[in-house]
């Protein structure tokens, strides 16, 4: 049997979810801009080269090697770090909006966002 809720329930769970989207976007690009501005200052009188592109170094595309990077305080680690910020919070709102679905006993919509939630993450582990 599903519980009729209040639309300022209701309300209350949207500027909830807002408020996540809100911070987790300002947290993340705030990473991404001190990162950036500590590349600029330590590598922005380097020479650029255009002939050839030169990918990110293999220590910056795993998880292990960014948190090491950032955590030592190097530019392109932060970067990185805040662009993985970036791509978590949709999929943490996903993922609270499954909890709030189960906690109305909306097991439809929960049934749901837990299958949205396994695409996004076989999408993000699994497809190269």
């Amino acid at each position: 049997m599903r519980l009729a809720s209040t639309g300022s329930e209701d309300r209350s769970i949207e500027i909830t979810l807002g408020n996540l989207l809100r911070a987790g976007v300002l947290i993340s690009a705030g990473t991404v801009l001190l990162g950036g501005t500590l590349n600029i200052l330590r590598h922005g009188g380097e020479p650029v080269t255009w002939e050839k592109f030169h990918g990110e170094p293999a220590a910056l595309r795993s998880l292990s090697g960014i948190a090491e990077a950032a955590f030592a305080a190097q530019g392109k680690g932060i970067i990185q770090l805040g662009l993985i910020l970036l791509v978590a919070v949709p999929v943490l709102r996903v993922a609270v909006s499954m909890l709030v679905f189960l906690r109305k006993r909306d097991f439809i919509f929960a049934g749901i966002t837990l299958l949205v939630l396994l695409l996004l993450s076989y999408s993000l582990f699994f497809v190269s």
